[in-house]
């Protein structure tokens, strides 16, 4: 963590491992795809419907796990004050929205054919709205203060309690009665075939990786406009 702290070991660790996470990203993002596209047999009650899971499941991981880790930089930033804590969960925000808006819509084009509407007042789909409402009034949020200033907290403050929504959007199909399925994968079962499952731990990943690498180009472009203002001001206090 303290390592961490130093903005230049955080650089020199980035650059390390943007390729990779690129290289893994795509690589995977690609093979799952595929894989889910062309090589696996269609549902025997959805039929070729069910591939979009290949994209829908990645995407609502991402927008959930976006979110808590927005929260966790927040906390640590809250009580420790770690200086990159604020800016992760600023770099954050922005893919997170784009996962969430994208699971949004998968979950849409998913809903059409199974469902019979495009969009239906779910607990399940109304909570990862609000997720997606909470991302943009944090992107608004943090672009409204100075995140190097004690202000900052105001965000931190905000994603903290908008992670009240997480637990929401997981229970939500057992607390109300939804269209939207229960839970299809824990860690110790699946209730989806071997055959149809296989390419998803591969996006998965893909996407993981994908989403790490904006955080990372993003983090070092806040940190070089943090670096940037810094300067004028030393230039104009001179």
């Amino acid at each position: 963590m303290i390592r961490l702290a130093n903005p230049h070991f955080f650089l020199s660790l980035s650059r390390k491992l943007t390729p990779w996470l690129g290289l893994v990203g795509i690589l995977f993002s690609l093979a799952g795809i595929i894989g889910g596209l062309f090589v696996t047999p269609p549902d025997y009650l959805q039929g070729e419907t069910v591939r979009i899971l290949y994209i829908h499941v990645p995407t609502a991981w991402l927008a959930m796990g976006g979110w808590s880790s927005i929260a966790l930089a927040s906390l640590v930033q809250f009580i420790w004050r770690h200086p990159l804590a604020g800016i992760a969960a600023k770099a954050m925000a922005l893919p997170g929205a784009i996962f969430t808006g994208l699971c949004l819509m998968t979950g849409s084009i998913w809903g059409r054919p199974t469902w019979g509407t495009w969009w239906e007042w779910d607990g399940r789909l109304t909570s990862v709205l609000v997720l997606f409402f909470l991302y943009l009034g944090y992107i608004a949020l943090s672009r409204s203060v100075n995140n190097y200033s004690t202000t900052s907290r105001i965000p931190a403050i905000y994603a903290l309690l908008g992670a009240i929504n997480l637990p929401i959007i997981h229970y939500s199909v057992l607390w109300w009665r939804t269209l939207h399925q229960g839970q299809s994968i824990s860690l110790t079962h699946s209730s989806i075939d071997p055959s149809l499952l296989w390419p998803l731990p591969l996006t998965l990943i893909g996407f993981s990786c994908l989403f790490a690498l904006i955080t990372l180009f993003r983090m070092r472009l806040l940190l070089a406009n943090a670096q940037y203002e810094a300067r004028l001001r030393r230039m104009a206090a001179l």
